[in-house]
C-alpha cells in the first residue's frame, strides 16, 4: 500500500532518542555470519526492507536464520564453502548493497545463481563490480550484456587474486572484491581514490580474516580457516541520525540527544559539514563496540551559514547530501556541493530529484554536473512533494517540512522503511507533528 507523510511546522524539537540500527553494518553482519562456522548473535539489527532482503537471500542459499526478537537474530553459519545452490532467483529487492556484495560472495561458489531486484536495481550500474570480478576469473553474465541486473554468476573455477585500482571511492565495490578475495588463490589488493566506509574490513578482521590496510590500499588474503561467529550489537545508523541532526539544527530552540550512534570516521562527514555551517553539535561518550566507534550526539537549534564542500568530506556523507541541501536552504549565504557525481546512480538521480523537490517548496537551489548550489536562507513553504521512490529523499523532504510555512505532504513515502522504519515514531517523540497515512494508488 502506498503511503504519504504529513508534516506540520515544528515549534521546537526536544528529547533523548535512539535511531534504528546501522544499515551497512546490518547487511554485512548477516552475510559474514552466514560464511562463519557456528551461530552468530546479532542485536540491534535493522529490520528494514533492504536488510530483510539480505536475510531472505541468505536463507535461499541454505542458511538458517532465527528471529528471537524484533531486532535480534541468530545466524547459523554454514562456513565459507557451505552455501547451497539456490532453487530460485535471488531477489535483492531494492538493495544495492545486497546485490553488489552478494556478487562477490557468489563469485567464489561452485554453483550458478541469479541476482535480481526491483526496477530501480535493474537500472543501477553493475559494471563496476562485473569487470573486476571477471578479471579475477568469475563467470558473470549481465542482462543483455549491458552491465545491468539480473546477473547470472557461476559456476566458477578458482578465483585469482588481482591488483585493482578503483575509479570511484565505493564501499560496495570494495566490499564485493574483498569478499571475492576470500575465495581466491592469492592475495587481492584494492586501491581506492578516497576514503570509503570500512565496515567490511573491520568486521572481517574481527572474524579472523587477514585484511591489511595501508592508507588507501587494502589487501585481503584467501581464507585458510573458518571465519569466527559474531557477537555484535549494531550501533545506530549515522545516516538515519543525520535527519535528526539537520531537523534540530534548523528548528530554533531545539535540544536533541541521539544515543548509541555509529561514528565510524568514514561516515561522519555530515557532522563535520554541519559544524562547518555553524551547528552546535557535541559528540560524547565515545567508545567501541565490535571494533566500531560509537557515541552519543547532542545537537542544538543553530544559526547556519553557507559553506563549500568537496573531496573526501563529500564521500563521507554521500547518502546525507539530500538532507544537507535542506540545511543549506536555511543557512545564510551560498552552499556549494562538488564532487558528488555518485548521487546520479543512487536510488534516483539524487542531484536532479533533490533540486526538483526543494524548488517546489521555494528553495533557491540549482544543479551542477557533480552537485548543487543552494542560496539561503529561503522561506520554504509547505506543499506536496514526491519521494520518487527514494527513502532518503522522502525523509529529507519531511525534514524540510518541519521548518516550512504551512503543511507538507510527501508522497510515495512507504520507502522510508527501507532504512529508517521508526522515522515517524522517533520524530514524534521529539515533538514533531508528523504522521504516515496509507493511500490508494
Amino acid at each position: 500500500m502506498a503511503q504519504e507523510l504529513h508534516v506540520q511546522p515544528a515549534q521546537k524539537l526536544v528529547g533523548d532518542v535512539l535511531v534504528d540500527g546501522d544499515k551497512s553494518i546490518s547487511h554485512r553482519a548477516v552475510m559474514f555470519a552466514s560464511l562463519a562456522s557456528g551461530a552468530s548473535h546479532i542485536k540491534g539489527f535493522l529490520r528494514g526492507t533492504d536488510c530483510v532482503a539480505t536475510t531472505h537471500v541468505m536463507q535461499k542459499l541454505g542458511v538458517k536464520i532465527d528471529w528471537p526478537y524484533e531486532n535480534e537474530l541468530v545466524v547459523h553459519g554454514v562456513g565459507a564453502h557451505g552455501l547451497h545452490a539456490p532453487t530460485e532467483v535471488l531477489d535483492c529487492d531494492n538493495s544495492g548493497t545486497t546485490i553488489r556484495l552478494m556478487a562477490g560472495i557468489l563469485a567464489g561458489q561452485s554453483f550458478t545463481s541469479i541476482l535480481t531486484g526491483t526496477d530501480q536495481i535493474r537500472r543501477r550500474p553493475m559494471g563496476r563490480v562485473i569487470q573486476p570480478l571477471r578479471q579475477m576469473g568469475a563467470v558473470i553474465s549481465a542482462h543483455q550484456g549491458n552491465n545491468l541486473a539480473p546477473l547470472q554468476i557461476g559456476p566458477n573455477p578458482k578465483l585469482h587474486g588481482i591488483s585493482y585500482q578503483m575509479d570511484v571511492a565505493s564501499a560496495q565495490v570494495k566490499s564485493c572484491l574483498l569478499l571475492a578475495g576470500l575465495f581466491a588463490d592469492g592475495d587481492t589488493t584494492i586501491s581506492e581514490p578516497g576514503p570509503a566506509r570500512d565496515h567490511t574490513e573491520r568486521m572481517l578482521n574481527a572474524m579472523g580474516a587477514r585484511i591489511v590496510t595501508r592508507g588507501q590500499t587494502i589487501c585481503v588474503s584467501p581464507l585458510t580457516s573458518s571465519l569466527k561467529p559474531l557477537e555484535i550489537t549494531v550501533p545506530g545508523d549515522i545516516s538515519s541520525a543525520a535527519f535528526l541532526l539537520v531537523a534540530a539544527a534548523i528548528v530554533p530552540g531545539s535540544d536533541v540527544m541521539i544515543r548509541h550512534v555509529g561514528v565510524n570516521p568514514t561516515r561522519t562527514g555530515i557532522i563535520d559539514a554541519l559544524r562547518a555551517m555553524g551547528a552546535h553539535i557535541r559528540v560524547t561518550n565515545l567508545h567501541e563496540i565490535g571494533g566500531e566507534p560509537v557515541a552519543d550526539i547532542h545537537v542544538l537549534g543553530s544559526e547556519l551559514h553557507g559553506a563549500t564542500f568537496a573531496g573526501d568530506v563529500v564521500v563521507r556523507m554521500i547518502d546525507e547530501l539530500p538532507v544537507l541541501a535542506v540545511a543549506a536552504s536555511h543557512a545564510k549565504g551560498l552552499t556549494t556541493i562538488r564532487n558528488a557525481g555518485e548521487l546520479k546512480v543512487k536510488e534516483t538521480n539524487r542531484i536532479d530529484t533533490t533540486v526538483r523537490e526543494l524548488r517546489k517548496m521555494g528553495a533557491t537551489i540549482s544543479a551542477t554536473d557533480d552537485g548543487f548550489v543552494v542560496d539561503g536562507p529561503g522561506k520554504l513553504h509547505g506543499g506536496t512533494v514526491d519521494s520518487h521512490g527514494d527513502h532518503r529523499l522522502a525523509m529529507a523532504m519531511a525534514i524540510a517540512g518541519l521548518h516550512a510555512q504551512g503543511n507538507t505532504t510527501v508522497t510515495h513515502s512507504e520507502v522510508v522503511k527501507d532504512s529508517f522504519p521508526s522515522f515517524v515514531r522517533v520524530l514524534s517523540a521529539l515533538g514533531a507533528a508528523i504522521s504516515s497515512k496509507e493511500v490508494r494508488p
